[in-house]
């Protein structure tokens, strides 16, 4: 048995505090480090989540010798200086979506993890969902048929204050880096890169979009049907429709714990664990075989799904 994949923390935030169990959780995982630009927020969550050691720089955490990833979980506009230097490093890194705040910036990510063969990764877990993992083995199987549609949302209502960082534009507020990622990345993975995008939406009064509707056109017909908004609370499930048959991944589907498969009129509901252990656990084998890039969430697709919401806030 290899040894665990030895991980250290950059940004001691609110996901961080939420994915740290997960790490105890996988098991080809060790959690020895955490780093922040705050001493007393890098010692505070050290001491709390009993984490061996603690760096007051992320320039001293992707240097430290005894960790072998880096999971990225500071707001998007940081994520980009904090991979780069990682990557020099020769660590390997799961970077929390979006990417990074660009397609420029995850363009440059991705190009200098290829050249230093260092594996990257976004950290998009609903890939790695064993529900999900599924719905590909399904597709894979030809029990849906060809996968035509793709239906989704994904709601958070949230009351605006401008201070907090999902609505501050300085570190990438809004609802597409934050929500649509989700929805974008899902029709993505199922049905490729669109060949059409087309997006409506509103804004609050500092210009962060509160809320966006998007249609993704293929050029033999297929589409995606997708939105998301911190204005209104939605279902957050996602349908896709497929020549044989469709398959409902139940509210909220970025957890995907239970979904319907139907072919035909027969439906078959089926019920799943659910987790980010299973996107670290997929880190730890990606790099126990000597891979420098996922094949299920490959920079290719972060690329994509990075360009296509960059088109998305360019029409809002």
């Amino acid at each position: 048995m290899s040894q665990p994949t030895r991980w250290g923390i950059a940004g001691p935030g609110r996901m961080a505090a939420t994915i740290e169990p997960e790490f105890r959780a996988a098991g080809n995982a060790e959690l020895v480090a955490v780093g922040s630009r705050s001493a007393e927020r890098a010692e505070s969550f050290a001491t709390q989540h009993g984490i061996p050691r603690w760096h007051t720089s992320y320039e001293s955490l992707v240097e430290d010798p005894s960790v072998d990833a880096i999971y990225i979980a500071t707001p998007h506009p940081q994520h980009t200086d904090i991979a780069l230097a990682a990557i020099a490093a020769g660590k390997a890194i799961l970077v929390e979506k979006a990417f990074t705040a660009t397609v420029e910036d995850t363009t440059a990510v991705a190009e200098a993890a290829r050249a230093a063969g260092v594996f990257a990764m976004e950290a998009m877990w609903t890939r790695f969902n064993p529900g999900i993992a599924y719905v590909r083995e399904l597709i894979a199987a030809g029990e849906l048929g060809e996968i035509r549609g793709c239906q989704g949302d994904l709601n958070a209502f949230r009351p605006y204050d401008p201070t907090d960082r999902l609505f501050d534009p300085a570190i990438g507020g809004g609802t597409v880096l934050d929500l649509g990622v989700y929805v974008i990345s899902f029709a993505q993975h199922f049905l490729g890169n669109p060949e059409v995008v087309h997006a409506v939406g509103g804004h609050y009064d500092n210009g962060v979009e509160a809320e966006f509707s998007v249609l993704l056109g293929y050029g033999d017909g297929r589409s995606a049907t997708l939105a998301g908004a911190f204005t209104s609370h939605g279902p957050g499930r996602m349908v896709l429709t497929g020549t044989k048959g469709w398959v409902d991944v139940h509210p909220r589907f970025h957890r995907a714990s239970s979904l319907t498969v139907w072919r035909g009129k027969t439906p078959e509901q089926l019920q799943f664990e659910s987790g980010y252990r299973f996107e670290i656990e997929h880190v730890g084998e990606c790099l126990s075989q000597g891979l420098t890039e996922s094949p299920v969430m490959p920079l290719s697709d972060t690329i994509a799904v990075q360009t296509i919401m960059a088109e998305v806030l360019a029409q809002l």
